[in-house]
C-alpha cells in the first residue's frame, strides 16, 4: 500500500506532461494556420502589412487608423497610407466617427467580407489566365484582341449554396422519386442470399 501515493503522483505527472505536449502541438498548428491565412491574404492584398490591417479590421470593425496602428503594432503613418489605398480599392469602407463635443471626428474603417475580397481577386486572376492562354493569338494579330477566353472562375457564398440546396415544392417530389429509384437499384444490385 505504500506504493499507491507514488503511483498517483507518477500518473498525474504523465497526464500533465501529455496535456502540455498536446497544448504545444495545438498552439503550433494554430500558429501555422494563422501564418498560412496571413500569407494568402498578403498574396490577395499585395503586402503583409495590408493583410494584417485587413485581419485587424475584420476582428475590430469601425476602428480608427490610430486604433489599427496600436492593435497591429505598425507605424501610424504606414497604417494611414495603407488604409487610404485599401479604401480607394474598396477593400475597406470608411465613415466619420460620431463623437460628442467639438473635437475632430476621425474616420473609422471596416473591411469587406472575405467572400467579397475573393470575388474581386477572381476577376484579376481570370483576366491574367486568359491573357496567358490568348498570348499566341494576340501576338499573331498584333492587337489587343478581346478578354474572353477559355478560363472562367466563379465564386459563390456558402449562404447562397445553402439557399440553393433547400428544396422547393416541386423539388420535394423529384427527390422522393429519386430516393425510390435509388433504393430499387440498391435492391437489384444486392447479391441474393442462398
Amino acid at each position: 500500500m505504500s506504493g499507491e501515493p507514488e503511483d498517483d503522483t507518477i500518473e498525474e505527472s504523465e497526464l500533465s506532461s501529455a496535456r502540455e505536449r498536446l497544448e504545444e502541438g495545438a498552439d503550433k498548428a494554430i500558429g501555422e494556420f494563422d501564418q498560412g491565412v496571413v500569407d494568402l491574404l498578403a498574396w490577395l492584398l499585395d503586402t503583409e502589412t495590408r493583410a494584417r490591417i485587413y485581419v485587424y479590421l475584420r476582428q475590430h470593425p469601425n476602428s480608427t487608423s490610430e486604433e489599427v496602428a496600436e492593435g497591429t503594432g505598425l507605424y501610424p503613418s504606414t497604417v494611414r497610407e495603407a488604409l487610404a489605398e485599401l479604401h480607394e480599392e474598396e477593400t475597406v469602407s470608411r465613415g466619420k466617427r460620431e463623437s460628442e463635443g467639438a473635437g475632430n471626428n476621425p474616420y473609422e474603417y471596416e473591411a469587406i467580407s472575405p467572400s467579397e475580397l475573393v470575388s474581386g481577386a477572381v476577376g484579376q486572376v481570370q483576366s491574367q489566365l486568359n491573357a496567358v492562354f490568348n498570348l499566341d493569338d494576340k501576338l499573331a494579330r498584333n492587337d489587343d484582341g478581346d478578354d474572353d477566353g477559355p478560363v472562367t472562375i466563379s465564386v459563390r457564398d456558402a449562404e447562397d449554396d445553402a439557399a440553393d440546396a433547400e428544396p422547393t415544392d416541386g423539388d420535394e417530389d423529384a427527390s422522393d422519386a429519386d430516393r425510390e429509384d435509388a433504393s430499387d437499384a440498391d435492391r437489384e444490385d444486392a447479391p441474393e442470399n442462398e
